[in-house]
């Protein structure tokens, strides 16, 4: 199976594709997409759905995981963030991946083992996990590799492989 994870944003949105067989994940690509600051919104979105609907050419994953959404105290941000998944979401409906949600709870719970976890916790585990030698960066690149191993490690469970929903499919 090849999970694309996405950490979203506008600035920048995270990706890490793992390809995952036997229970066993290995990283075959991450990084970040980054827009300017000074471009317009729209063609911000634009540029995102470009890349990632590169991304799923290139790579053609069984799935996309995408963080959901977590509303702080922070509106705009929360805002910007909305936009970019959006925009990510529309790539992989316009592919037809099956494209799931994950809390930040789930992803730190399926990475780390533990929901409350802090996130050099989790990067120590996504290194861990896929045999790195270093933990990946930038930041956004390992929260989106850790999405991928949390969908990986949910499609393979036994609850998901008897018809339990443990995720949300957007």
């Amino acid at each position: 199976m090849i999970v694309l994870g996405i950490d979203p944003g506008v600035a920048t949105v995270g990706f890490g594709i793992i390809s995952e067989t036997g229970g066993i994940p290995k990283p075959m690509r991450y990084g970040v997409i980054s827009t300017p600051a000074g471009m317009r919104l729209a063609l911000r979105l634009k540029q995102i759905n470009t890349d990632v609907s590169e991304l799923i050419k290139t790579f053609k994953p069984d799935a996309i995981a995408v963080e959901e959404l977590f509303f702080n105290t922070n509106q705009k941000t929360a805002v910007s963030v909305a936009h970019g998944r959006a925009a990510v979401i529309l790539a992989g409906e316009e592919h037809g991946i099956p494209m799931f949600e994950y809390t930040p709870l789930q992803v730190k719970k399926a990475v780390a083992g533990y929901g409350r976890a802090t996130k050099n916790q989790v990067m120590e585990m996504v290194k861990s996990l896929l045999s790195m030698e270093k933990i990946p960066k930038p930041d956004d690149a390992a929260d989106a590799l850790a999405i991928a191993i949390c969908h990986a490690r949910f499609a393979n469970s036994l609850l998901t492989n008897q018809g339990e929903n443990i995720c949300s499919t957007i």
